[in-house]
């Protein structure tokens, strides 16, 4: 048999050598087939965000609350109705218009030939003020920053506001609501239609007409429609 040469051990030696140094080392994907490690949620949707503030505290209706009303329907919907806060029944139920004013606000959407899935629904305060009265200032202006991030994740084609105090907060006004209803508006560059609260309707039938009219403004402005 042939002895190997000097040239062949040494190549071997080599060999060996790169082998042993191979084992040793941790081998590295190139970066376009790493699999990357999924991003933490954002607040850019709506469920995230409902998780980050549904414990808030940031005013005294969060003592007396049952539960935290945050909004419902579809996250991309082209209409969003904004209420001012929520009832009995909806703090019970933790949703929004779920209660006789509701109920017609319900009959309203499906007469406008949507259906409340279609719609986005909310309110300027999550948490029900005591005995439902009025909501005060300062629950406003600590809950509105929630309410604007809302329209920034929906991004609806038209807000419709439902009573004074939605209306008056948006558009940063005092005026009546009379008066309010019968002007063109915008928040933020999207086009509002100011319209009478679903309880205010139970209480005088005489706005229904007029309601009547603003909703079918804001379903041209959802078309699309000039008016």
């Amino acid at each position: 048999m042939r002895e190997p040469s000097e040239d062949m051990l040494a190549e071997a030696r080599r060999y060996l050598a790169d082998l042993v140094a191979f084992e040793g080392t941790q081998f590295t994907a190139p970066e376009s087939i790493v699999e990357h490690k999924a991003e933490e949620p954002t607040v850019d949707t709506l469920e995230a965000f409902r998780r980050q503030i549904c414990e808030c505290t940031r005013c005294r209706l969060g003592a007396t609350r049952q539960n935290f009303v945050f909004g419902s329907g579809d996250p991309a919907a082209g209409i969003m109705f904004i209420g001012e806060a929520p009832g009995a029944e909806e703090d019970r139920a933790g949703q929004p218009f779920v209660g006789k004013a509701g109920q017609l606000l319900t009959k309203i959407i499906e007469a406008m030939g949507l259906s409340r899935d279609e719609v986005y629904i909310c309110n300027i305060l999550k948490c029900r003020p005591p005995n439902n009265r009025d909501p005060q200032p300062d629950e406003i202006e600590q809950c509105e920053p929630y309410l604007k991030r809302q329209i920034e994740i929906v991004q609806p084609r038209v807000i419709c506001t439902l009573g004074r105090f939605a209306a008056q907060t948006l558009l940063r006004s005092h005026e009546p609501m009379g008066r309010l209803r019968d002007q063109d508006h915008h928040y933020e560059g999207i086009p509002l239609v100011a319209t009478y609260h679903p309880a205010a309707l139970l209480r005088n039938s005489q706005w229904k007409r007029p309601t009547w009219e603003d909703m079918k403004r804001v379903r041209k402005l959802y078309d699309g429609v000039d008016l």
